[in-house]
């Protein structure tokens, strides 16, 4: 039977499920039919802030939820660690996922959630939303239409007051976390450089600063991808700026500059141009819905999740051993 409308639960009721929530509220092509979370107050919060969830089935564990028969997909919000049995759990039950970054916390996490889907059949999208947003969408686009020759450099900066913003949250306690900002927002800048560039990284030489906590907060990456490109990243989480992301990305035609939602196309003739000509753009939860009624291919697949944490695994281990790491060897 056709499906005209998608059944979404939503695992997890903290701070970031409130932009799905109100996403999935906006759509025609979507109905949220449960809420989970451990934390009845979060629950209760949750129906006081958004009314139209007036109603809404409530549960303390997201196995009931998922057990429904008239359930189509889940959203998970949880903290980290948590993504992978909940994904697994729900393909199981034959329910589309949509998983809050990081997909996981391991590689073989990220495998096994992979040969999972394709057992199953079902959609796994991640919330990686930088996808949907046309200035991200353009650079992919000119790499992919060769606008700026073969990749030969890049480099990516994120700073974020992330060790202040998260000091006391299950953020900074590893067995919940799986990691610091490397893991947490650093994910984002990591999908970037990977899924801009269409790059496999072949190796990483990392240094790591805790800078006193549990987990990584500053994190200088050099890379070598296996087109012989180069690359550095930098994930500064100990900052007095609040946010701020760079990309540069040089190709032997042309240079791209994203300078925090500013964006210079720099072409062949060395003309720095601001592109007008940006594509479309969107949301993942919509975007989520219309994978699962076919009208769109699926822009963050869980491949996407499987080469983000091979790097960051990379990363970690790089900066344990002192030297680089393989990412092969993961």
């Amino acid at each position: 039977m056709a499906m005209d409308k998608v059944r979404v639960g939503i695992i997890g009721v903290g701070g970031i499920a409130y932009g799905h929530i109100r996403n999935f509220l906006a759509s025609p092509d979507a109905e949220i039919v449960g809420l989970v979370d451990i934390d009845p107050a979060r629950l209760e919060k949750a129906v006081e802030k958004v009314p139209e969830l007036q109603g809404v089935p409530t549960y303390s564990d997201y196995r009931d939820m998922i057990s429904r028969d008239d359930i189509d997909a889940v959203q998970i919000n949880t903290p980290h660690t948590l993504h992978y049995q909940q994904i697994m759990d729900s393909l199981d039950a034959g329910l589309h996922v949509l998983t809050e970054k990081p997909m996981v916390c391991t590689t073989q996490h990220a495998r096994d959630i992979i040969k999972k889907r394709d057992e199953t059949g079902k959609v796994v999208m991640i919330s990686y939303q930088r996808h949907f947003q046309p200035q991200y969408r353009y650079m992919k686009r000119a790499i992919e239409n060769g606008e700026i020759g073969e990749v030969t450099y890049l480099s990516a900066l994120q700073c974020q007051g992330w060790k202040k913003g998260t000091a006391g949250t299950w953020r900074q306690i590893p067995e919940l976390s799986g990691g610091g900002q490397l893991n947490d927002s650093g994910s984002h800048l990591l999908d970037m450089v990977l899924w801009l560039t269409g790059l496999t990284a072949e190796s990483v030489f990392a240094y790591i600063d805790n800078c006193g906590t549990p987990v990584d907060i500053n994190s200088a990456l050099s890379l070598k991808f296996t087109n012989g490109a180069e690359g550095t990243v930098s994930v500064v989480g100990d900052s007095a700026c609040r946010w701020y992301e760079d990309f540069t990305i040089w190709g032997t035609k042309g240079v791209l500059f994203y300078r925090n939602g500013k964006l210079i196309h720099c072409n062949e003739a060395g003309e720095m141009i601001e592109p007008t000509d940006l594509p479309p753009g969107g949301n993942h939860d919509q975007g989520f819905c219309d994978v699962i009624l076919g009208r769109d291919k699926n822009w963050v697949p869980a491949e996407c999740g499987l080469r983000v944490i091979e790097l960051t695994e990379a990363a970690w281990r790089s900066a344990q051993m002192g030297k680089p790491c393989e990412v092969a060897s993961l």
